[in-house]
């Protein structure tokens, strides 16, 4: 799987991504897998299938969060975004009416974040050939947004953001995660066709920033795991709240692309510095399993 999402329910572990090469990369919706541990994990079908929800191409980076009960996927369809409902993780998720967010704008990346009250949808949005980051609040019903709430959160600054041979610049694949009253936003940074690609983090006091990036250095880059391409994931809390983790995609091999692979790997955190490290030995790629 590449842009893979993980949710945490009652005990259980749910895996969500899009499907990275092979006869199911046309865009024929979204595969789910389950997990007691993050170590075995079993195949349970398409949670979305096309033709359930909006959108006929381009399947891209689903997210899954719970809210009353309810079970909602947004995800990437055409280059718009579009939500999607259940009543079990498992799916079947659906959307009667094909709703999206009808933008004049190419979306993609959506990552749903919960925060006092209010619901925040991060995303990527195509500003010419670029990709930048924004984040925008929504209602209630979480089908529209906010209007006037609209802020831009991040662009490539850094170096290391900049490194592959592609002419345009790309933050992509935003993540979201509240620590001891600061926000941490995960990113990743190149084209996803590069080795170089990577992810990095920023900071804020606020989900909708400013957003400041602590280190001009990659947090998990192809040195650091010896894998190419590693990148567009999803910070979660491993064994509850003790363990804070990031599932994310990597390269196929040092010399092809896809289809890409699944790993996890575990965060270090510095409390008094308030940086991210990744834990020694805890990076491995997942296994892979059968669909029913």
């Amino acid at each position: 799987m590449a842009d893979p999402t993980i949710l945490s329910d009652h005990g259980k572990y749910y895996l969500y991504g899009s499907t990275s090469g092979g006869k199911d990369s046309t865009g024929r919706g979204f595969l789910v897998y389950e997990s007691n541990d993050l170590l075995e994990w079993k195949g349970k079908g398409y949670a979305l299938r096309k033709g359930d929800a909006y959108g006929d191409t381009g399947f891209w980076a689903p997210h899954v969060v719970k809210r009353n009960g309810s079970y909602y996927m947004i995800y990437t369809a055409n280059e718009q975004l579009a939500l999607a409902q259940s009543r079990s993780p498992l799916g079947p998720f659906v959307n009667q009416d094909k709703h999206h967010f009808k933008l004049d704008v190419r979306l993609i990346d959506p990552y749903i974040f919960f925060d006092d009250g209010k619901t925040y949808l991060f995303h990527v949005r195509r500003i010419g050939d670029n990709n930048e980051i924004f984040v925008v609040e929504l209602e209630e019903d979480l089908r529209t947004m906010k209007e006037g709430t609209l802020i831009k959160c991040l662009s490539v600054s850094l170096d290391w953001e900049d490194r592959d041979e592609f002419s345009n610049t790309s933050v992509q694949g935003p993540s979201v995660v509240k620590l001891d009253g600061k926000y941490y936003l995960f990113y990743s940074a190149n084209n996803f066709r590069s080795p170089y690609y990577a992810v990095g983090y920023a900071t804020s006091t606020s989900p909708v920033g400013p957003w400041i990036k602590p280190s001009n250095t990659a947090l998990i880059d192809r040195g650091r795991i010896n894998e190419n391409g590693p990148g567009h994931g999803d910070v979660f809390f491993k064994d509850g709240k003790n363990k804070l983790a990031y599932v994310f995609h990597t390269h196929h091999s040092k010399e092809k692309l896809r289809p890409r692979k699944t790993g996890i790997l575990e965060f270090n955190r510095d409390t008094v510095m308030q940086m991210l490290s990744i834990k020694h030995g805890s990076f491995r790629l997942l296994k892979t399993a059968n669909h029913k």
